[in-house]
């Protein structure tokens, strides 16, 4: 017995050794290396932003006449989105230039998407199955042809319309049994079509790379593509970590590895001009409050599709980013004074209908004090869509237990 504890020492030795060496090879930038980065064992479906669970409790209240949730669905179903004569508008090519200029087949795709999720949102509360092959008709009618996304606003375009193409995807697939027969071709396109332009993220403003890993996490669960959820993920972790800034941070805010903010003159400048750093400001505030509501809003949507997933990224520092950006963006939003160190004394405001996933999950379901998050949320119910990547949130996540 004694002659074995020299090699159980050396063994434990050694993987001392390499954990210590692991952990001193991480960039000092990247967020603390976590289990919730991993894909899970098993996905669960429907699981992209939304479950089954919460779609069975907006369903029972819309149903049952419930507010707020009655009202939600009645405003999605008069939308466009909702129509079943809605005629898909495919390219093979789809062109977009900065701020869609030029314009051919951007928003075409991106409403085609929505409208997509949309359908499947109709079929689930009210089982009428001429709106679950709605949903298949769009998508069949752009995986039967789109090859392609160019130009400068291409990453960003693929992201927004993936980010619903995924939603719409998992809800029909996994709920409707009708059948869908071109299922398959749908999932290639995604995967060979979509994933790529993705992937590998994006140096430009942070809301572009939240959204892209926000399509590529649901991507990922729609095709049970473990690695690149976890690439994605662990992306999504850097970036976020990189757009909200915490004051545990330091003096200045973290940065992505590969943009060469190596200055506090860069940094500053990356930042829309802002000097001063205080906890809840985002890397666009100063841009404007929309732009930022986009990247909120993906970091809401991932952190959801994780803890679907089965992993808490809400518990970690995303929650805590996601808390207090949501808490000082909808301070001002509601029209709070703007004072003269923030952004010059003034906010472009608009912050868009993205509040609802990250109150529900840190107010309802954790507990925390989000006053200012809350009066927003409710005075602007029900959030309908902004026509890009978020839709119809009251009625999927408003005060959801599920």
């Amino acid at each position: 017995m004694s002659a074995s504890r020299p090699r159980r020492t050396r063994l434990l030795f050694a993987l001392l050794t390499t954990a210590l060496a692991a952990t001193l090879t991480l960039h000092p930038d990247a967020p603390p290396a976590e289990a919730a980065e991993a894909a899970p064992a098993t996905f669960t479906h429907p699981g992209v932003t939304v479950s089954k669970p919460q779609l069975d409790f907006a369903r029972s209240k819309v149903l049952s006449g419930a507010q707020p949730w009655k009202t939600a669905y009645d405003r999605m179903a008069a939308s466009k989105y909702a129509d079943l004569n809605r005629t898909p508008k495919p390219r093979a090519v789809v062109e977009c230039g900065s701020y869609s200029n030029p314009n051919l087949g951007c928003t075409d795709e991106r409403e085609d998407a929505i409208a997509a999720y949309t359908q499947a949102l109709m079929w689930y509360v009210t089982r009428d199955a001429r709106h679950a092959t709605k949903a298949i008709q769009l998508m069949d009618a752009w995986s039967a042809v789109i090859r392609d996304h160019t130009n400068s606003n291409a990453p960003l375009q693929t992201g927004w319309a993936g980010s619903s193409w995924a939603k719409a995807a998992e809800i029909v697939k996994h709920t409707y049994t009708g059948g869908w027969a071109a299922e398959g071709r749908f999932a290639t396109v995604l995967r060979d079509v979509y994933l790529p332009e993705i992937i590998n993220g994006s140096n430009s403003n942070g809301n572009w790379e939240l959204t892209m890993m926000e399509a590529a996490v649901g991507i990922s669960v729609f095709l049970e593509d473990r690695a690149s959820y976890d690439k994605a993920m662990a992306t999504f972790r850097t970036r976020t970590a990189a757009y909200v800034y915490l004051a545990s941070d330091g003096p200045l805010p973290k940065t992505v590895p590969g943009q060469n903010l190596d200055t506090r003159d860069k940094i500053v400048r990356y930042w829309q001009n802002q000097s001063t750093f205080v906890t809840g400001l985002t890397q666009e505030t100063c841009r404007d409050l929309t732009h930022t509501g986009y990247g909120i809003s993906s970091i809401s949507h991932v952190a959801e599709t994780s803890r679907i997933q089965g992993q808490d990224l809400y518990g970690t520092d995303v929650g805590e980013r996601l808390r207090h950006a949501l808490g000082f963006q909808a301070k001002y939003e509601r029209g709070e004074p703007v004072p003269g160190w923030l952004c010059g004394g003034s906010l472009h405001l608009g912050l868009g209908p993205i509040t609802e996933v990250g109150h529900n999950a840190l107010h309802n379901r954790l507990g925390f004090a989000m006053t200012h998050t809350q009066a927003l949320t409710e005075r602007t119910r029900p959030s309908g869509t902004n026509n890009l990547f978020v839709a119809w949130e009251t009625l999927t996540h408003g005060d959801n237990p599920a």
